[in-house]
């Protein structure tokens, strides 16, 4: 195949993407509220009963309910990005490679999903519960639309991510690219990476920074796990292939 039907084929799948990302966000805007109702709703449980979020500027709950709309339309349309993605890769990977895409994807969706889930679950109403503790008579919280909608949208990012490092770690040992004897020697320098990655994803408070430290902590040694048995899945595949040769 030529360069120019090389770039003829992206031109049409990115087209496809950004119709279905388009159409799907139009289609979001309709229940943005309801949709951003529902994100602040671990922050409103934690609130005083008169408690609620308020807006400074004209246009701020518009381009926010906007934002909102536009990730329930990337969110979406996934699967179809995902395809996409699929039909043009596809015909320049080897069938051994191809037999890892689909578990690939498959876990690394489920994964972020259940690190977004996680932090909404579970961090939110811990973490939202006690900053609240702060509130007194003279101290009233006053959240801002746009502010809120940045930290959740950033939280929920940050832990889909790091829920990610299994899937990762799975990948790279079935490719021999690490080894669980690797990742073992290096726990000490794993564990300080957490709270520096911790520092960086979340906000500067300590309680975001342990909430999320925590996780990666526990998820890296999963990963150990992980890499353990997919390290001697590639063994088995490796006397194979020499037994056959």
């Amino acid at each position: 195949m030529l360069l120019t039907d090389h770039l003829e084929e992206l031109r049409r799948r990115l087209i496809i993407v950004v119709v279905a990302i388009g159409v799907t966000t139009l289609g979001s805007y309709y229940f943005s509220e309801e949709l951003f109702r529902l994100l602040m709703a671990p922050l409103l449980a934690a609130m005083p009963a008169e408690g609620g979020l308020i807006f400074t500027g004209l246009t701020e709950t518009f381009f926010t309910y906007l934002k909102i709309s536009i990730l329930a339309g990337f969110f979406i349309s996934t699967p179809v990005v995902i395809f996409q993605i699929w039909r043009f890769s596809a015909p320049g990977l080897y069938a051994d490679e191809k037999r890892y895409v689909f578990p690939f994807v498959f876990f690394a969706t489920i994964f972020f999903v259940g690190g977004a889930l996680f932090g909404y679950f579970v961090v939110f109403p811990f973490g939202f519960k006690f900053f609240m503790g702060f509130a007194t008579d003279f101290i009233r919280p006053m959240p801002s639309v746009r502010e809120y909608f940045s930290f959740a949208v950033r939280m929920l990012f940050a832990f889909g991510v790091v829920f990610e490092l299994p899937v990762v770690t799975a990948f790279l040992a079935l490719f021999g690219l690490i080894r669980a004897e690797t990742l073992v020697n290096k726990r000490k320098f794993a564990i300080l990476g957490a709270f520096v990655i911790a520092a960086i994803l979340t906000p500067p408070d300590i309680v975001s920074q342990l909430m999320m430290a925590g996780p990666i902590i526990v998820l890296y040694e999963v990963s150990i796990i992980v890499a353990r048995i997919c390290g001697r899945k590639k063994k088995v595949e490796d006397e194979d292939e020499d037994e056959d040769d």
